[in-house]
């Protein structure tokens, strides 16, 4: 049998609409393009205020304490640090009409924007606090003719944004989630989704206070302004400030994302942030949009701060070895925004940290369903799909879950350390799951024990940390999957089973940010679309890197690869061997390299339980030609490794549905795509297989 080539049609793309807060009007869709237009968020700024001007309003008493003025400097003498009350969430400084505070506010913001000119004591104001606003039309300018802005920040003064770009720092210091970028340094990404918490940029003092900042600054910005900007940019420049670039960022993932009508807004606020964006600024254009103090960005708590702290030290000190961190906590707690922090902090003290990922659900490098060594020696400036690479050592368990086979995923990790290199002295972070409960608690028991755990973070909310603490005391008596007490260890190659046991430091993390545990009910903040996000971002990789239209999966040329050279096995449920090839049709596979040698009798070569071992990659298999015994493969691996595959496993990651449905150019009915199926007749859902699960009562027997 012959499977043709997938072809493609048009997606129909529905026309959305939203409604105003109150549902009174309706508003025509808006795309990420004219998000970044001034006149179109002006407009809806416009027809928002309208709006409320027609709700009732209670009345201000005439009698209230005015403020006193200073004619000489035209400004209020308590200072312009008051806090500006924002209406239902709106981002401009624009205030309610009625009030008299916003009038004077309006006619100080003029008379300065009119001159062009601060003095120290507006200088003081800009300081404090995040840019919006009116400060951004101080300490930004734009040139329009190489597309980017110059942006100039105080000590501590802080920009949360929607969207991507790329920061260059020029001058100075800022910090970016944990990583200090400083002059001399590369431009990095930076990517704030609507998936997830918008970034923040903060501007750190200078090392060196004898510098001579005006003289330095002035050759800079002669680089990148025009002469009447940077002459309006330099007043804004003192002894604390930092200067940044900001460039528009356009890449093969973007490009690749934004080609899906679902994902075209992934990179514009939410629609709850909407009207707290701030859209008229010298940064329109740039593929960023800034949000006002209403819209928080990364919330540290005390105890968040000092276990980076903590943890920082140890790894900066004499340790006697490396540092080997566990971060452990429920669902939607913060763990992987806690180890992105982690490891950006750590990289400005290190030139590497090796991540061990643990977490099949919420991986960080690879699509989901994988379990991986990682060495990190850039920064993570995004989600994790903004930072898809090939890790190290990888193992391919197929599914998002262990449950099925508790035993074969912690034999998989095992395998994975094994393959670290022992006398590197990096710092290690362990990631682990969100399952806390019963099994999942035991299998943190024994990840404690397998591995030289130095420290062990525990994240929690609302005082608790769900699951009893994992404290040194209480893991002498606590039993795991695979060990009891009084067992220290079940890798005996690495720690010394004779030897006392081991100690570590047990830190409590209580993260305090909104939502907290609980899963985003936002577009794109659901745990299984962040799974695809990720698969989509791998898949980017297929799209060349010079800048062009998107080319569909249909239109890239796939290998073709003899039956008889790779072994096919489906790891995450049972399939007889005559529906494997229906099975695999169409599907994500791992390219994987069995240790011993394939041999075939002429026929295809089919697995018949799932292998621990290596895999270098994945690929779509596209098609199968039953009469030449062929496998149609799509890969971005190397050919120098696809060399070394002998064998594809198909779990249970499936493709992104927007993959079969949205591709262009094909008429008629989709291929791989039907609706005439039903989940209710009897085996039409995947037969489940339960492994290495014992009863509770069974434990320690």
């Amino acid at each position: 049998m012959k499977v043709n080539k997938p072809t493609q049609v048009k997606g129909h793309t529905k026309s959305q609409k939203w409604k105003d807060v109150r549902g009174k009007r309706c508003r025509p869709p808006i795309s990420s393009s004219e998000l970044n237009s001034s006149p179109v968020m002006a407009r809806m700024i416009k027809e928002h205020h309208t709006i409320m001007k027609k709700k009732p309003r209670v009345k201000r008493l005439k009698n209230k304490a005015k403020p006193t003025f200073d004619s000489k400097k035209n400004t209020p003498q308590s200072g312009l640090k008051k806090s500006y009350s924002h209406a239902n969430g709106s981002s401009a400084f624009t205030m309610d009409n009625e009030s008299d505070d916003s009038q004077e506010w309006k006619e100080y913001s003029q008379s300065i924007q009119g001159n062009g000119v601060a003095t120290l004591a507006d200088m003081e104001d800009v300081q404090l606090g995040r840019l919006e606003g009116e400060a951004l039309h101080f300490c930004a300018e734009r040139d329009d003719r190489q597309n980017h802005a110059v942006l100039v920040m105080q000590k501590d003064q802080t920009l949360c944004f929607r969207g991507k770009c790329f920061l260059t720092c020029l001058y100075g210091r800022v910090e970016v989630m944990g990583f200090t970028i400083e002059e001399g340094q590369q431009s990095y990404p930076l990517f704030s989704p609507a998936s997830h918490c918008p970034l923040t940029i903060r501007a750190l003092e200078n090392s060196d206070d004898t510098r001579d900042v005006k003289t330095e600054a002035s050759p800079i910005l002669r680089k990148y302004l025009s002469a009447a900007s940077r002459k309006k940019l330099l007043k804004r420049v003192m002894s604390n400030s930092s200067i940044i670039l900001l460039e528009p960022m356009e890449t093969p993932l973007t490009r690749f994302l934004s080609s899906f009508t679902e994902l075209s807004e992934l990179f514009s606020p939410l629609m709850s942030e909407l009207m707290s964006a701030v859209l008229d600024t010298p940064l329109n254009g740039l593929g960023m949009i800034p949000l006002v103090s209403a819209i928080e960005g990364l919330k540290k708590s005390k105890s968040y701060r000092a276990a980076l702290n903590t943890v920082v030290s140890a790894c900066r000190g004499d340790m006697d070895g490396c540092a080997v961190i566990l971060v452990c906590g429920t669902k939607n707690v913060g763990k992987s925004t806690f180890i992105r922090t982690l490891i950006n902090t750590l990289l400005n003290h290190t030139t590497c940290v090796d991540y061990l990922e643990g977490d099949l659900g919420q991986t960080e490098f690879t699509p989901a369903g994988c379990l991986s060594l990682t060495s990190v020696r850039e920064p993570l400036l995004g989600p994790p799909f903004t930072h898809q690479r090939t890790p190290e050592h990888m193992i391919y368990y197929g599914q998002s879950s262990c449950e099925s086979d508790l035993e074969r995923y912690l034999e998989s990790l095992k395998s994975l350390w094994r393959r670290r290199s022992q006398s590197r002295e990096t710092p290690v972070i362990i990631n682990t799951m969100g399952w806390v409960k019963g099994f999942g608690f035991q299998l943190l028991v024994d990840m404690i024990r397998f591995f030289p755990v130095s420290h062990v973070v525990q994240l929690g909310h609302s005082g608790t940390t769900h699951c009893p603490a994992l404290t040194p005391e209480f893991l002498r008596t606590a039993h795991g999957c695979q060990t009891h007490p009084p067992t220290q260890t079940a890798l005996d190659e690495f720690t010394d089973s004779h030897s006392p046991p081991r100690s570590y430091t047990h830190l409590i993390v209580q993260s305090e940010f909104q939502a907290v545990g609980r899963q985003g009910t936002a577009k794109h903040q659901r745990a299984n679309e962040q799974r695809e996000l990720s698969l989509l971002a791998y898949l980017s990789q297929l799209q060349s890197p010079d800048p062009g239209p998107v080319r569909p999966l249909h239109s890239l040329t796939p290998y073709q690869v003899p039956h008889s050279a790779v072994a096919l096995g489906v790891i995450h449920c049972e399939v007889v061997p005559s529906h494997m090839f229906y099975a695999a049709n169409a599907s994500l596979v791992g390219l994987c390299c069995l240790g011993e040698k394939i041999t075939s009798r002429g026929g295809p070569v089919l697995l018949s339980q799932a292998p621990i071992c290596p895999c270098v990659g994945f690929g779509v298999l596209r098609g199968i030609d039953m009469a030449r015994g062929l496998y149609f493969l799509l890969t971005h691996v190397d050919p120098s490794v696809l060399r070394m595959v002998n064998c594809l496993l198909l779990g249970a990651i499936s493709l992104p549905s927007c993959i079969l449905t949205s591709q262009p150019g094909f008429e008629g009915e989709m291929p791989y795509v039907t609706t005439d199926y039903s989940f209710d007749l009897s085996g039409a859902g995947k037969l489940r297989v339960f492994k290495g699960l014992m009863r509770p009562g069974q434990i320690g027997v």
